[in-house]
């Protein structure tokens, strides 16, 4: 990473106050005085740090609520209306799918596990179609998880009913295959209490999405299709007590959290490339993606001045990306620096020599090495992270890992990685957009089969929109039979006109 050894000595003042930022975090601090909110996730992997007996005691019911849970649906205790359950569909967004969506990936076994996992992840309704259509006559054995913090998330809310409506065309109730995970009177909650769903499970106000995988979002799902989750607690039990230490350099999240601001002067001016040298965990960058870039991708510090910070990440995995974007890392603009996640142990029994005694591992280790130096000769920025093997407890350090990285990094840059503003701000105008449509779609029928222009229809929508967002949403009815708009053929883009049937 080119650190020189001064860079350490000029940070420790800094790096001391981010381990006071830390230690009044994980005493029960408030993270979010907007919310007033404190951070908790720290306190998921060993409930006596929590801050009142009440918090403790709910950590540690809910665990055993979530292994007995578990254990009741593996030995057919508790069944579908068409048997024992050996699919569950987990429907949620953002943290309450990348997480266990990852964790499932990487730590799953087709032969051994005991549910296969599916994911409703967003609000596209083909792609939900797909995930049913590879369920196929399964439904009644599918157990359906629904995650969502405040029970408001609208695409997990369209899932949901997108579910429901397949196991009511199936003649099933949904309510016979359902269990919620949120928080305590959400809208969420109280449907699932209302229509007796099969069991409720909390989230709370302290943990946030993308440190929910220690909690029952992350540790429910993982649980069922089989996981240690025991051991994956203990493994994010002991980055805590690692990366709780004080002295910066034997501190391993400290020290990338000094990398990254080294390499990207303090600002992001970096990307991260994240290369995981195993196809089992080829989802970490998806999930650091959120991690890393919701938590640091701040308009303001603390102080509330104009700031702009923040730390891109991308990646897949390697060797694939030595076909792929490797080329301008070498020999393109030096805008980056790459983490290496290298895995020593290849695979469980022997394996097959491609040449000579070389496995194919031999050479999915030698592309990492040989890919790093032909960098480090590029004089690009690289660092690894080795562990022993793919398990529940490396798992669960490695997540532990970053999330202390990156709230270490965001108490060096003076901003608060607890919050997402711009996630809302996000949801807000999709709301407009929405409103917006429905008055298209008024304005259209009104003319009663007439046809209208685009230049005409945009003194009529309100609230007012721009040409090309007007123009989308004409299209994408025009598009979607339900609606019944048709675009009249002929014309520029600018030209178009639509009518209702």
């Amino acid at each position: 990473m080119g650190i020189p050894e001064t860079f350490y000595q000029e940070m420790e003042e800094r790096m001391q106050s981010a381990f006071d930022r830390m230690q009044a975090l994980e005493a029960g601090a408030i993270a979010n005085p907007d919310e007033n909110r404190m951070v908790g996730h720290y306190w998921l992997r060993n409930p006596k740090l929590a801050p009142t007996p009440e918090i403790r005691e709910a950590i540690e019911t809910t665990y055993e609520r979530i292994k007995t849970f578990a254990a009741e649906i593996h030995e057919g205790t508790i069944r579908g209306v068409g048997g024992t359950f050996k699919n569950v569909l987990l429907i949620g967004i953002g943290g309450s799918a990348l997480g266990p969506q990852f964790v499932a990936d990487a730590l799953g076994h087709p032969q051994k596990d005991k549910i296969r996992l599916f994911c409703f992840d967003n609000t596209d309704p083909d792609g939900m179609d797909r995930v049913l259509k590879s369920i196929g006559s399964s439904l009644g054995e599918t157990l359906c998880v629904v995650v969502s913090k405040s029970g408001g998330t609208k695409e997990t809310r369209n899932g949901m009913l997108v579910a429901k409506a397949a196991f009511e065309r199936a003649g099933l109730t949904f309510s016979k295959h359902s269990i919620a995970v949120t928080q305590e009177n959400s809208e969420l909650d109280l449907l699932a209490r209302n229509d007796g769903w099969l069991s409720r499970f909390p989230m709370w106000d302290w943990v946030g999405g993308r440190t929910s995988q220690t909690a029952a979002v992350g540790l429910l799902p993982a649980r069922l299709q089989g996981i240690d989750t025991d051991r994956l607690i203990e493994g994010a039990r002991s980055a805590d007590e690692l990366t709780r230490v004080r002295d910066t350099r034997r501190n391993p999240a400290a020290l990338l959290a000094l990398a990254w601001f080294h390499s990207g002067n303090g600002r992001g001016e970096r990307n991260m490339v994240v290369l995981p040298y195993k196809d089992r965990l080829q989802l970490f960058s998806k999930y650091l993606q959120q991690l890393v870039m919701e938590s640091l991708g701040k308009g303001k510090d603390l102080n509330g001045k104009v700031v702009h910070q923040g730390l891109t990440v991308f990646g897949n995995k390697g060797a694939t990306d030595q076909h792929s974007y490797i080329q301008q890392l070498r020999d393109g603009m030096d805008d980056f620096f790459v983490s290496f996640i290298e895995v020593l142990e290849d695979q469980e029994g022997l394996p097959v020599c491609v040449e000579n005694d070389f496995s194919s591992g031999d050479y999915l280790q030698a592309f990492l090495l040989g890919t790093r130096r032909a960098l480090t000769e590029g004089a690009r920025q690289s660092l690894r992270i080795t562990i022993p093997r793919v398990t529940a407890y490396q798992v669960g350090f490695l997540i532990a890992l970053f999330e202390r990285s990156v709230g270490i990094y965001a108490a060096i840059v003076g901003i608060n990685a607890y919050h997402q503003p711009g996630v809302q701000a996000g949801k807000v105008a999709a709301s407009g957009v929405l409103c917006a449509k429905q008055s298209i779609v008024k304005a259209i029928r009104n003319l009663n089969g007439k046809s209208i222009s685009i230049n005409a229809l945009s003194t009529l929508v309100e609230p007012e929109l721009p040409k090309d967002e007007l123009l989308s949403l004409c299209e994408h009815l025009s598009a979607n039979p339900h609606w019944r708009i048709r675009r009249n053929e002929g014309g520029s883009m600018s030209q178009r006109a639509y009518s209702s049937d």
